[in-house]
């Protein structure tokens, strides 16, 4: 059993980068994170796009085309339904960033450790 840890052990830490120096590293997973949460910030918009598009059909068309209401209510309903997509994809793309930045903020730790002990180690 304890064989089988200590392989296990051995393949997470091959798969872990190995940067010459770590300052890069952490910048280089600072600007990565930075790029995530911009993108993020044009996806959160989309569904402020459609809800309002669909508040703004109701408001406007659905006070000067009474007859049309049909219409109306059937373009409410797909702006909405967009709107709900949307959401849905920046919640999902959220959960993955703040998981990423979790899994950087892991991998940084780690090769300190690592770093640490290789001085320690060469004293």
């Amino acid at each position: 059993m304890e064989q089988g840890n200590s392989s296990m052990r051995e393949r997470l830490l091959a798969r872990l980068p190995q940067p010459e120096n770590l300052a890069a590293y952490r910048e280089e997973t600072e600007s990565l994170l930075a790029k995530h949460e911009k993108a993020l910030f044009w996806e959160k918009l989309m569904p402020l796009i459609f809800s309002g598009a669909a508040l703004s059909i109701i408001v406007l068309t659905g006070s000067l085309w009474g007859p049309m209401a049909n219409n109306v209510k059937t373009a409410f309903l797909i702006l909405i339904f967009l709107s709900t997509i949307y959401t849905v994809s920046y919640n999902i793309s959220r959960s993955k960033i703040d998981l990423l930045k979790e899994i950087k903020q892991l991998q940084l730790q780690v090769l300190e450790v690592q770093a640490s002990l290789r001085k320690t180690g060469d004293e």
